[in-house]
């Protein structure tokens, strides 16, 4: 039977960084956690999504908000270099 959730030190461990970074990163809200007693643990399918290898909607949405900011300040400008 495969665990749910990671401990602080199996993410650390998985990251290749301290458990303390690990901390760090929970506090920040880089990666999503919750609180069981006294730790936190990961569930883990959220893991892609601490990797980078799929998108929260989070990222998505800052990211469309970039896109749609640079096409407005600088969309001019990409369309002459989209013709070159």
């Amino acid at each position: 039977m495969e665990k749910e959730l990671l401990s602080t030190s199996e993410v650390a461990r998985l990251l290749g960084i301290s458990r303390i970074a690990v901390f760090k990163k929970i506090k920040s809200g880089e990666i999503k956690a919750s609180k069981v007693g006294r730790n936190f643990v990961v569930r883990k399918s959220e893991f892609p999504e601490i990797l980078g290898i799929v998108l929260g909607e989070d990222k998505k949405r800052l990211i469309e908000s970039a896109v749609r900011k640079t096409v407005k300040e600088y969309g001019q400008t990409l369309k002459l270099l989209g013709k070159e």
